[in-house]
């Protein structure tokens, strides 16, 4: 009975890591930004965004889980050097999302007690080098994740019924767009499950001992769990900043998501948005520090007897890029972009792996899940395509 206990207090802990790691500054800012321009069609967007979401994190999730391998290590039995140049990218954007999330958490600190960002910001980053000071890290940081999570959706829950969104016409909207567009759908798509995102708590479930076919189906159950995390997060924030947006209401373009707290519950809101930014910030601190280090440890058996203090340095690094050139809006906007273009790679290595007996043993990895995620490498990849070619310019225009 204690086992079972434990191994479902890992699943939902990998669950909630995956989930905060995704809802961070970047997952506030974007959803308010692309509600603020597409109105009630911004719901088609989350719709297809979640289906996409689905689909790469339980073909990943599962992979990982039977091979009880390590993205970059799986990469690599699939084509020697793949996994390096996966890492080499997955460790980048996320250092470069995480110079954002420091951002928030110092954005967080400064709404709630007046202190300036970057001293808010090196406040933030003490409390989640903490963590990792800490013997039982990785328990700690599965209940730091589930307690901020809850927190945050039932903060935006309540802005939410402040606002009195025109819920009837935001599901109509989400089945029959007005407007469909293609950088709104890449850039959801990267912020939730591109890059470090979706590795994050299939790398967690290893690090606990989870693996093996027979746990597939708790894990796939887990990942799912993950995706309705974010997902509700998402859906009731874009359903606050819509009730502000259908009363015809100016958002402020310097700080969108604040903007919206304040306008639909006045200081109490701003207040709230402080909280909430700051959990959303320190807790994809965390998910992103542990994860970019999940993928080099295993290159080197020096870098894994040091990973705490590697995940420490990084978290240090972020703090310090932060200082020296923060974190304007449409930046966050363009690495949840870039990082959906790391989906289709990242995907596409998976599958080959899934059907790769020196990987997966005598595994067979269910067709329509391999079909669903073929169909998600063409469709992200033409969409990304077609977001850096067309309408990543006009960001800067």
């Amino acid at each position: 009975m204690k086992k079972q206990e434990s191994t479902r207090s890992i699943l939902l802990g990998a669950a909630f890591l995956m989930a905060t790691s995704a809802i961070g500054p970047g997952f506030l800012t974007q959803t308010t930004t692309f509600t603020q321009t597409l109105a009630a069609s911004f719901g088609f967007v989350i719709l297809v965004s979640i289906i996409i979401d689905i689909g790469a994190q339980m073909n990943i999730w599962r992979i990982i889980t039977v091979s009880g391998k390590r993205a970059q290590e799986i990469a690599n039995d699939v084509l020697p050097g793949l996994g390096v140049f996966l890492a080499a990218l997955v460790v980048l954007g996320g250092l470069a999302f995480n110079i954002g999330n420091i951002g928030g958490a110092g954005l967080g600190t400064n709404v709630l007690f007046g202190v300036s960002p970057q001293a808010g910001a090196v406040f933030s980053g003490i409390v989640a080098i903490g963590i990792f000071l800490v013997k039982e890290a990785g328990r700690l940081m599965d209940r730091f994740t589930q307690v901020l999570g809850f927190l945050m959706i039932g903060l935006t829950i309540f802005v939410m019924f402040q606002s009195q969104p025109p819920i009837g016409e935001a599901v109509t909207r989400t089945f029959i767009p007005e407007t469909v567009d293609f950088l709104a759908i890449v850039t959801l798509v990267g912020g939730t499950v591109g890059g470090y995102i979706t590795f994050a708590g299939g790398h967690r479930l290893l690090d606990a001992g989870i693996k093996g076919q027979e746990n597939l189906r708790q894990v796939t159950t887990s990942s799912v769990s993950a995706i309705g995390i974010a997902s509700i997060m998402r859906i009731f924030l874009f359903l606050a900043t819509f009730g502000i947006v259908a009363q015809g209401l100016q958002i402020n373009p310097d700080n969108p998501p604040a903007s919206v707290f304040q306008l639909a519950a006045g200081n109490v809101g701003y207040k709230i948005f402080g909280v909430v930014m700051w959990s959303a910030a320190v807790s994809s601190v965390v998910g992103a520090a542990y994860t970019s280090v999940s993928f080099i440890k295993t290159f080197s058996p020096a870098i894994a007897r040091v990973e705490k203090w590697v995940i420490i340095g990084f978290i240090t690094i972020s703090t310090l890029i932060f200082a020296l050139i923060g974190q304007p809006v449409t930046i966050l906007i363009l690495v949840g972009a870039l990082n959906g273009l790391i989906l289709p790679i990242s995907l596409g290595v998976m599958l080959l792996a899934a059907h790769n007996k020196k990987i997966i043993g005598d595994y067979k990895h269910p067709i329509w899940l391999t079909v669903f995620g073929v169909l998600i490498v063409i469709v992200m990849a033409y969409m990304g395509g077609y977001t850096m070619i067309n309408q990543l310019p006009t960001l800067f225009s």
